[in-house]
């Protein structure tokens, strides 16, 4: 009854729309709802599809990034100035002409691999270009996006082809829009969106190579060991840091992939305990010999002026 009630007030999405968006949408059973966001489920991508709010992109991938424009002109903001780095679909509300602006990226970044940190890092980065370029929502999580195949949306295809993420790069430095390096050390930098995921990796690695450094041995139970404190600690990160958490699954890929690059690849527990203690008691030594000939420098120094 509901369906049937919205497409006789709207328009339906045509079939181009329809087949085009599809192609690349990639949640094969993603969160939806409608207007009550405290009602989400996870559905099939049909039934999912008959909701006027789906999620974005896969736990494990990003392959669209997403601005959320609250103004009565969100269309000409997404598109004013954007040579080069058009949105690939809009959908705006005809209520208030606010809208969602996505853009496809060629090649999905995953949001889970350890050691493909620095693309992550870049696309939290040009998510953030993007969202400045078009002045949109600073609070938006990314987690939920109109449906551009749903009637209540007027929803179009601005660009067929898909980007590359170093295409967008560019533009938005040609256009002035792409953040600077200072950014990504602001507090809102390292809790929302995708910066969430950069410093759960960078805080949880961490105390994992303490841990690791402190094992030992490097057996199967150690290595048991070291995934359930990895696992732990992700959890206990992801609540502590974050105003708005990360899912639990986002949160375990997370902790699979620090274990699992830490066994398999991380030299310290390749060499073992006793290695890792040798190397530790080196750097200490050197470190503590390059500050005594720093001292000893600097009272030369003194002495010299006076």
């Amino acid at each position: 009854m509901y369906a049937v009630a919205m497409s006789d007030e709207y328009s339906q999405p045509t079939l181009e729309l329809s087949r085009t968006f599809e192609g690349w949408w990639l949640p094969e059973r993603p969160l939806c709802c409608d207007d009550d966001y405290s009602r989400l489920h996870r559905r099939s991508r049909a039934d999912a599809l008959k909701c006027k709010h789906i999620e974005a992109n896969p736990a494990a991938l990003v392959n669209t990034i997403v601005v959320d424009i609250d103004d009565a002109n969100a269309k000409a903001m997404a598109l004013w100035e954007h040579e080069g780095m058009r949105p690939n679909w809009i959908a705006e509300n005809p209520a208030n002409g606010h809208a969602h602006a996505g853009w496809v990226l060629t090649f999905p970044v995953p949001r889970t691999d350890l050691a493909r940190l620095k693309p992550l890092k870049l696309l939290h980065a040009t998510t953030e270009g993007l969202r400045r370029s078009c002045d949109g929502d600073m609070g938006y999580s990314g987690l939920l996006m109109k449906n551009p195949e749903h009637p209540a949306w007027a929803s179009d295809i601005i660009e067929w082809d898909t980007y590359d993420l170093e295409q967008l790069v560019q533009s938005l430095q040609e256009h002035g829009d792409m953040p600077p390096v200072s950014w990504k050390r602001t507090k809102r930098a390292r809790t929302q969106g995708l910066g969430r995921n950069c410093t759960l990796f960078d805080k949880a690695r961490t105390l994992a190579y303490r841990y690791v450094a402190a094992a030992a041995d490097r057996s199967e139970a150690s290595s048991e060991a070291l995934r359930l404190y990895v696992r732990r600690t992700c959890h206990e990160l992801n609540v502590s840091l974050f105003p708005d958490p990360l899912h639990a699954r986002e949160v375990e890929d997370i902790a699979k992939s620090i274990h699992k690059w830490i066994v398999t690849r991380s030299r310290m527990w390749r060499d073992g305990a006793i290695a890792n203690a040798a190397t530790f008691i080196a750097i200490q030594s050197a470190r503590g010999h390059k500050h005594g000939e720093n001292k000893y420098q600097q009272v030369m120094k003194e002495a010299l002026e006076w």
